[in-house]
């Protein structure tokens, strides 16, 4: 049986209803031929038994292959355990079914039954129950306890069997979220060694050599000390995280920006969003002016405006500068330069936004931000 990519914790679960499959098969077969001579029509149990066993191969095969668990999969499942039960009524006959003669799909009507619930959980699972265990009632002449029993054991069935089969999921869903955060801290870890060694030691020396200085030395080892505790947070796991407190006001972050060279245009309406999510915006902000000032040139200017319109947040950051020629951000990215990568386009799409970057050379840059805010 193939393996499922994609859920490997419920493979065992699919491979023991193939089997239960085949050995519900075997049981039809067995109580087909031991009662064939109480059927009201014995000669209509051979079609009925080619069909059962026919499909029996070609589910096994089916389910066996992740990519054709699909719905048409289950119908046909469902469909084909539903018509052996109801024309059991016929070839079995509802009198000799009321006198204890099972019917033709006996207990392989539950096989329709596990595979709903190992695929869509405990609800499915009973969906599935309530329908085959009500095609079982219809073929009966009378109610009895034999069958509401029969209707609750798989009622039961489909509920526990997709119950361990949603726990599997989730299980499985948190040993990949470990996986990944080990893998993380390891590769943190790496980096931080590098830093360590390379960056973090020159910041130190910077500080030491120009802290006794003054004037624009001096300012750079404050600025080089600043930037040192900094980098030793970040790879250390204990870089600083805004405050998740009240909503603000998305405005007042973006009025810090403005300069004689950047304007900024906001709605006279507050733009209230969560805290972290507004200055998650605003650093995004903050780097793409950075890119402005340090490619454009002290002439270049900048315009910043904010817009809000049917819950969605949208950030404009316009200039007149040089503009970015074709291939120079995936260029630079390659490079190891990620300051569009990570702190524009990676922090919106932390946030679950996006960030589209529209540039030509002598054409300036714009730079959308656009956030859906849910209420």
């Amino acid at each position: 049986m193939a393996e499922d990519p994609t859920g490997t914790f419920q493979v065992p679960l699919w491979r023991a209803i193939a089997v239960f499959r085949f050995a519900s098969m075997a049981y039809v077969v067995v109580m087909v031929a031991l009662n064939l001579t109480d059927y009201a029509h014995p000669l209509g149990a051979i079609p009925a038994l080619a069909v059962l066993v026919g499909w029996s191969v070609a589910a096994t095969y089916l389910y066996a292959r992740p990519a054709w668990r699909g719905w048409p999969l289950f119908g046909t499942d469902l469909a084909v355990t539903l018509v052996l039960l109801l024309a059991s009524s016929w070839v079995v006959g509802r009198t000799a079914i009321d006198d204890g003669v099972p019917s033709l799909a006996v207990a392989w009507q539950a096989c329709p039954v596990l595979a709903w619930a190992v695929s869509g959980g405990r609800r499915r699972g009973a969906i599935a129950a309530l329908i085959v265990g009500a095609a079982d009632v219809t073929v009966r002449a009378k109610l009895t306890h034999a069958s509401v029993t029969g209707l609750m054991l798989m009622l039961l069935a489909g509920v526990a069997v997709g119950h361990v089969a949603r726990l599997a999921v989730e299980s499985e869903q948190r040993l990949q979220r470990a996986v990944e955060l080990e893998s993380a801290t390891r590769e943190r870890e790496r980096l931080a060694r590098g830093i360590h060694d390379s960056v973090l030691q020159v910041l130190a020396l910077v500080q030491r050599r120009a802290a006794h200085l003054d004037g624009e030395a001096a300012e750079l080892a404050k600025l080089a000390g600043e930037q040192e505790a900094a980098l030793r947070a970040l790879v250390g796991g204990r870089a600083p995280r805004p405050r998740a407190g009240p909503d603000v006001d998305l405005r007042t972050i973006l009025d810090g920006y403005a300069s004689p060279a950047v304007t900024i245009a906001a709605p006279a309406t507050p733009v209230r969003l969560p805290a972290t999510v507004a200055h998650e915006i605003g650093a995004a902000v903050g780097a793409a002016l950075d890119n402005v000032a340090r490619h454009g040139g002290p002439a270049t200017r900048a315009w910043v405006l904010l817009e809000e319109e049917s819950g969605t947040v949208t950030v404009s950051v316009r200039d007149d500068g040089p503009g970015i020629p074709a291939g120079r951000l995936a260029e630079a990215a390659g490079q190891g330069r990620l300051g569009v990568a990570q702190s524009i386009s990676g922090r919106m799409a932390d946030l679950g936004g996006t960030a589209d970057i529209v540039s030509a050379p002598g054409e300036g840059t714009e730079v959308e931000l656009r956030l859906r805010v849910t209420g």
